[in-house]
């Protein structure tokens, strides 16, 4: 025992993304990376998709950094950013709105309730209509980034669709190296709903829920025609989100997202890395 380090943590839920999340204001965390495999690995871990810190920051109220569970660095994380905030009001005693600092940006979140709401960058590198070959498929999809990249494919039968594989053959194809890109598949419903499932980079498999990726799919929804802000999205696992936004043409701001999340148990980590 004396050769592992201890962190004490939270594990939160937001819509079906699971997060460890560490107070590392006194920057107990030497090797984020290596606390990231290690903890998030779903057998010999805790198991998460990704590991959250919350830091010090001069220009916020404070920091977020996101560890996705292979260990590397994502600049987003919409699910992620609405954990931080219910974590710094309940735990930390911030208040009810915040503004934290992030790879992508500036976060601002706004809890009501159990409502927790968070305005995310202004989307870029809009792309539309665009076509790829993978695993002997054509398929024709639209790019956005919404803090990290993400390709949105509009199909029918979502259910039926084998996101794990299309996804990581998206992922990894050449077009969007060296970093990757995430993989959503949408499926309309109505005018104000849409249904998603999502590969996620990092996690490299398919997730319950991907905060970034539910406001890409809305966000390209509502630019090809399909859909108009509020746009109602249900999860792989089941629960809804929100977005709303402004659109003037093909430029979209005031970008708001908008669920539950909920702590699910704390503990502390004994790991065998020197993190």
């Amino acid at each position: 025992m004396a050769n592992k380090s201890q962190f004490s943590f939270f594990k939160m839920v937001a819509s079906g993304n699971d997060f460890i999340v560490i107070d590392n204001r006194k920057n107990i965390v030497q090797d984020p990376a290596a606390l990231a495999r290690e903890a998030c690995a779903r057998h010999t871990g805790v198991g998460a998709d990704g590991v959250l810190l919350f830091e010090n920051s001069r220009k916020a109220d404070f920091k977020m950094r996101i560890i996705n569970a292979d260990g590397s660095e994502a600049e987003a994380c919409g699910n992620g950013f609405r954990c931080i905030a219910l974590f710094a009001k309940e735990k930390l005693g911030y208040p009810s709105d915040c503004t934290f600092e992030t790879q992508a940006g500036m976060i601002q979140s706004t809890i009501r309730g159990r409502a927790i709401r968070v305005r995310l960058p202004n989307p870029k590198d809009f792309r539309e209509d665009e076509e790829i070959e993978v695993t002997q498929h054509r398929l024709h999809y639209y790019f956005i980034n919404t803090g990290v990249p993400h390709v949105v494919i509009f199909v029918e039968g979502l259910l039926k669709i084998n996101v794990p594989e299309l996804g990581r053959a998206i992922r990894w194809h050449s077009r969007f190296q060296p970093k990757g890109t995430n993989v959503n598949f949408a499926e309309i419903k109505a005018k104000n709903e849409i249904h998603v499932r999502t590969y996620e980079r990092g996690v490299e498999n398919e997730t319950q829920a991907c905060g970034t990726g539910v406001t890409a799919s809305a966000l390209t929804s509502s630019l090809a025609g399909y859909t108009v802000s509020p746009v109602r999205v249900k999860t792989r696992g089941g629960e809804i989100l929100t977005v709303d936004f402004k659109q003037n043409g093909k430029k979209i701001t005031d970008v708001f997202l908008q669920g539950g999340t909920r702590f699910v148990f704390e503990g502390k980590l004994l790991l065998d890395s020197k993190t």
